[in-house]
């Protein structure tokens, strides 16, 4: 097998952890320069994007049961932000709105993705994948996706070139997980194809059935040789894990899910090196603490926690790996890095990994009520860091209110993009804030719970509109959700949202309640 240069001078420990036949990412042909823009010296930049990373999760952020020394350094030398909010509190619609600048719960079918689901955000909306790219960017997407790929729910040819994706939505390279680890197919997509494609083993993905003569973890335990499932979770079988959906084939493409961070870090660093003379926008997404968690076995059994901590590790060696490289390079001090989650954390999310048992007295909401799913707190307030050496000269810590949904107009602001009419809705320009130069509240954040409930929050008072969902929920994981039949105030200067005081404030109830009206009304 032929190594590609930047292949070789990866660590000795990655090259072993990596799966056999990977392939390295290809330098994409650039595209054409915006020569008045790229006479100024732009920015790297980097959104950093972990998968059910709780706010208590991160040694910077107070915990004391696992070490992140490589988010700690990040955070010693950036902005430590301890009221940054994701959208919602599950993965598709906080990513889209991340993407978009668009409210998630203002277009239909932005709920948790199938893993053959068509795409959610469409070739005609601009991201801010585009943005960066009308700016004479290098733009790619690394990692966990989650937003459909081809054009039509379950209708995709997985044993050809897609027909629509990533490359329509403003990425020039992308090497990406169609969505979930726990969903099938199981493979990496690669510039629209599946990533090292077994033409003896071609693939068929259903979620309505099984293929005639497949295994599940269902039917099948005694196959589930790594993880077993604890609720759901019990379908098709790869890799000794069952998971959500039906899938047949993938052979030699099918992913060995201790060695995905691994693949995400040797892409990510390729492609840093591809293109360190240029500017470069990279959206890279890692999978490790989202189930199933079965990490590299260089770091199993290295936290008290057991796999989710272990998982944790891996995160961070992650983070380290991507710096270490910018550093080596000598761009570290010009790349903005905004490390961050796509929501609160979940436990028991559908396997058996002894998480809740050896949770011991780690908190991974950190103060906060609830968690994934939830309308409480702790499924949307995430733990987030800004890092940008050249402008951002000492550590800082920040209690500013800001939402992911400010990450388009803020960075556009940053590289001078001009947004086309109707385009990131609902993101303002919180630059300033994001970068530690002020401590400017956003007026107001808006979050959405798993089962489309919404909340609106200012930096004092947070209100939950009344829903009929059940208080915690029954399906799986052991979770508060928020839902009550009654509006809900909440004083955020108690941060743990224990007592409901709608009935003492009224004024402040109706306020919110209007405010909330009027956000959702504005862009009828």
């Amino acid at each position: 097998m032929k190594l590609s240069k930047s292949l070789l001078m990866l660590s000795p420990a990655l090259l072993l952890a990596m799966p056999l036949g990977a392939k390295t990412p290809k330098a994409p042909k650039a595209p054409k320069k915006n020569v008045a823009v790229c006479e100024r010296t732009l920015p790297n930049v980097i959104v950093l994007l972990a998968d059910d990373l709780g706010y208590g999760d991160l040694e910077c952020y107070g915990t004391k049961s696992v070490e992140t020394p490589n988010v700690n350094r990040l955070a010693a030398q950036g902005v430590r932000f301890t009221n940054a909010h994701a959208v919602a509190a599950t993965s598709t619609p906080s990513r889209y709105s991340l993407l978009t600048g668009e409210y998630s719960w203002r277009k239909e079918g932005t709920d948790v993705a199938a893993g053959n689901a068509g795409m959610i955000i469409r070739p005609e909306q601009f991201t801010l994948a585009d943005m960066f790219h009308s700016q004479g960017y290098v733009t790619a997407a690394i990692g966990k996706w989650h937003l459909g790929l081809g054009d039509k729910t379950a209708e995709q040819d997985w044993n050809a070139p897609l027909p629509a994706g990533l490359g329509d939505l403003g990425f020039d390279y992308h090497y990406i997980m169609a969505a979930t680890a726990d969903r099938v197919p199981c493979v990496f997509i690669e510039q629209g194809s599946v990533a090292n494609y077994d033409p003896s083993a071609p693939i068929q993905v259903s979620y309505k059935q099984n293929f005639p003569g497949e295994p599940t973890g269902r039917e099948n335990p005694e196959l589930l040789y790594n993880l077993k499932p604890s609720h759901g979770h019990d379908m098709s079988i790869v890799n000794g894990i069952s998971r959500i959906g039906y899938m047949k084939g993938g052979g030699k493409a099918l992913w060995k899910d201790e060695n995905i961070a691994d693949s995400i870090a040797s892409h990510t660093i390729d492609f840093i090196r591809a293109h360190a003379d240029e500017p470069f926008f990279m959206y890279c997404c890692t999978n490790d603490v989202h189930v199933p968690r079965f990490p590299h076995e260089r770091f199993r059994g290295k936290s008290p926690m057991g796999l989710r901590g272990d998982a944790i590790l891996q995160f961070d060696w992650t983070v380290g790996q991507i710096m270490n490289e910018l550093e080596r390079l000598g761009i570290a001090d010009n790349t903005l890095i905004l490390l961050t989650s796509d929501n609160g954390p979940v436990i028991d999310d559908g396997y058996d990994d002894r998480a809740v048992e050896l949770l011991g007295d780690h908190r991974p909401t950190g103060p906060f009520r609830g968690g994934k799913y939830s309308a409480f707190e702790g499924g949307t307030q995430v733990p987030f860091i800004a890092y940008w050496p050249k402008r951002i000269t000492e550590g800082k810590e920040s209690d500013a209110l800001v939402s992911q949904i400010d990450f388009m107009r803020s960075l556009s602001n940053l590289i001078g993009a001009k947004l086309p009419k109707g385009s990131a809705p609902d993101s303002k320009n919180s630059l300033p804030t994001l970068l530690g130069e002020s401590t400017q509240d956003r007026e107001y954040v808006v979050e959405q719970a798993a089962n489309h409930t919404l909340s609106i929050r200012t930096a004092d008072w947070k209100y939950i509109t009344p829903s009929n969902g059940e208080a915690v929920i029954s399906w799986g994981p052991v979770v508060e959700t928020g839902y009550l039949r009654a509006p809900q105030l909440y004083d955020m200067h108690k941060v743990t949202e224990q007592e409901n005081e709608a009935m003492q404030h009224p004024d402040i109830v109706f306020q919110l309640q209007q405010l909330l009206q009027d956000v959702k009304d504005h862009w009828k």
